[in-house]
């Protein structure tokens, strides 16, 4: 009976230092992955420097699936520049190009903005009553773009089971490389 539990559990053979190393090797791959978040997050001076492009509202701009590198420089805004903006009670933030912006005499800007591919403004898009977006609005100017790199974000978001099942491989890859 010992030797079918043996034959059925691959992990039976090895030493539990082994497979303890291993869990600390796992530790330190997510843990050096939040390092670089964070570092590029103070790099970039956003709270979220890198973003997926969800939709094809900025065809031919970038298409679903581009990933983005954003900054949030503190240099005025422009007119045609693409910026990713977050909605009050909306979860995911939006990329679009800046349409419109109004300067107040007390320096703030109202800004309008829009897709590549919406026949309309992003007033629809706004909160309930609101025309403009503000500065605090903005989470980023896109710098740069990978495209199609943000494609197994999306299949994972639209597939829950596809997260469940990479994450179980990572762990069972982990756990089962042997270091000699």
């Amino acid at each position: 009976m010992s030797e079918l539990i043996g034959k059925l559990n691959p992990f039976s053979n090895i030493p539990k230092y082994q497979i303890a190393q291993q869990i600390i090797n796992f530790g330190l791959i997510v843990s050096t992955a939040l390092m670089i978040w964070k570092f590029l997050m103070i790099a970039s001076g956003s709270e979220s420097p890198i973003v997926v492009v969800l939709s094809g509202s900025m065809k031919p701009a970038f298409e679903r699936g581009d990933l983005l590198y954003l900054d949030m420089n503190e240099g005025p805004f422009r007119v045609g520049e693409i910026v990713v903006f977050k909605i009050e009670g909306k979860e995911i933030p939006i990329v679009h190009r800046i349409l419109q912006i109004h300067e107040k005499s007390n320096g703030l800007v109202d800004i309008l903005t829009k897709g590549d591919n919406n026949p309309v403004d992003d007033r629809g898009l706004y909160a309930e009553g609101q025309l403009w977006l503000n500065r605090n609005h903005i989470i980023g100017r896109a710098r740069g773009y990978l495209p199609y790199v943000g494609m197994v974000t999306i299949m994972m978001h639209d597939f829950p089971q596809l997260k469940i099942f990479l994450v179980v491989v990572l762990a069972l890859f982990v756990l089962s490389t042997r270091e000699q």
